[in-house]
């Protein structure tokens, strides 16, 4: 195990790492990248063992705001891509900047280890433990099911949405949904069409919004300006989301408790309609149980054969929680930099209201900076690692954000980028990766690749054309 102080090892192939292996190879910086499964993507692998995708995933972000710097999603994705042509895209970027053949696939890591010479050892299920100068964390945030009790004692079945795959499992069965994130809202959705009786429980009232807003992607109408004071988009946004959707009480919804953009957002056409046809059943929090009973908090109740909770992940990094430190929420600086533990980093792990992959992007490309500006002993390295042990900056965007565990720590995205900018800014380094050499990619160009073709890059899987 002869200790390699520059090599930095990066652990997990979705999005994230794919991101942080670019941002090193563009800087010529050494790196091992390793992940558990056969091949890369991450949970947008359908089929990688314990994925939380469904059949009937989509981005929640649209195509144009969420592909990589330098590596746009193409022209003929749909607005709002189905998981499998996320996973084309990603398995795409990764094979364009040849990434592909320097992931070390099928391989496990049980364990990150800070040594005390500030190397660090990464131990391997299977193989042999091997020493880096820095580790790159980016084994996602949704592989670990926030599993609530039932108050009472159910007879049903009872399990967590990361067990779920596909609406025919709900064919012919009286369920219910609890919680109304955008994962719930699309799960209920499938159950509104082809359960015998379906409900979504939730304890507090949502914005929902919608999609599409005047015939557009409502991130690109939104992310296209005008660009108004916080205080004044709630009032405009809000006004025009209690015009499109009305009264939330009329369907059984509870009143939002909150201002709009202060959870995060529930981008959803289709419950409005299917609560509007009689579909679905809306219904408040769960009192109690007994046998196949739900007891509702506003005294109604339902019997039910299937119980699926939509109650979310934990922030569980099994191999270094002990240096990341709390589960819901690690004390990273912007999110990336472990603040005690140098040379140490995460990607993957910051909760926000904007598409993602733009964030891990420059997440990943300052990491890379401040990896590269180190080795070379540049002043501004050791100014940055004092910023990563005492800056503090307001990410809120000046929302006040829900009372949740989730929201522990959540950012405004608009804000976090504009101050990953204006750090990366001062320090020399950029925050979007470069285009590819030579051609853009045939997935990129969007030319010359019909939908099967990239259908038929997902391993010859085929389905239904739908994301989150």
């Amino acid at each position: 195990m002869e200790p390699s102080r520059h090599d930095t090892c990066v652990i997990g192939a979705g999005p994230a790492g794919l991101a942080a292996a670019r941002a090193l190879a563009e800087r010529n910086l050494p790196y091992t990248h390793l992940e558990r499964y056969t091949r890369s993507g991450g949970i947008w692998d359908i089929d990688n063992p314990g994925s939380p995708m469904y059949e009937s995933a989509h981005f929640i972000s649209s195509r144009t705001l969420s592909g990589f710097g330098g590596f746009p999603m193409p022209d003929h994705f749909a607005d709002y891509p189905p998981h499998r042509q996320v996973l084309s895209y990603l398995r795409s970027f990764a094979d364009t900047y040849e990434l592909t053949d320097r992931i070390g696939f099928d391989v496990e890591v049980d364990a990150v280890e800070k040594n005390a010479d500030g190397t660090w050892t990464v131990t391997r299920t299977d193989g042999p433990a091997s020493v880096h100068g820095q580790v790159v964390v980016c084994t996602g945030s949704q592989w670990h099911p926030n599993v609530p009790e039932l108050p009472g004692q159910f007879s049903g079945e009872v399990r967590h949405t990361v067990r779920y795959r596909d609406a025919e499992e709900l064919r012919g069965k009286r369920v219910l949904v609890v919680g109304a994130g955008n994962s719930g809202c699309d799960i209920a959705c499938d159950a509104a069409r082809t359960a015998a009786y379906a409900v979504i429980s939730m304890r507090r009232g949502y914005w929902f919004i919608p999609k599409h807003l005047f015939g557009r992607p409502v991130d690109t109408v939104s992310d296209g300006g005008p660009h108004l004071p916080m205080w004044l988009a709630q009032r405009v946004f809000g006004a025009l989301l209690r015009i499109i959707n009305g009264d939330p009480t009329r369907l059984g919804l509870p009143k939002p408790d909150h201002r709009l953009f202060e959870t995060h957002p529930v981008v959803n056409s289709m419950l409005i309609h299917h609560l509007q046809h009689g579909d679905i059943t809306a219904r408040p929090g769960i009192a109690r149980t007994e046998g196949k009973t739900v007891y509702f908090t506003d005294g109604t109740t339902d019997d039910f054969d299937l119980v699926l909770l939509a109650t979310g992940y934990r922030h569980q990094v099994p191999v270094a929680q002990k240096y990341f430190g709390d589960e819901q929420h690690p004390d990273l600086y912007l999110s990336s930099f472990s603040r005690k533990h140098e040379g140490l980093f995460g990607i993957g792990f910051v909760e926000t209201n904007s598409g993602a992959y733009r964030l891990f992007d420059s997440q990943a490309q300052m990491i890379a900076g401040y990896i590269h500006d180190a080795q070379q002993r540049l002043p501004n390295a050791e100014r940055f690692a004092r910023m990563i042990r005492a800056d503090r900056p307001d990410l809120s965007g000046g929302l006040r954000f829900v009372d949740s565990p989730r929201h522990a720590g959540y950012v405004d995205g608009e804000t976090f980028r504009k101050y990953l900018g204006k750090v990366a800014g001062e320090m020399g380094w950029r925050t979007e990766g470069r285009p590819p050499r030579g051609a853009v990619s045939s997935l990129c160009g969007g030319e010359g690749m019909s939908r099967s073709d990239l259908t038929d890059k997902t391993d010859g899987h085929r389905g239904p054309v739908e994301e989150v």
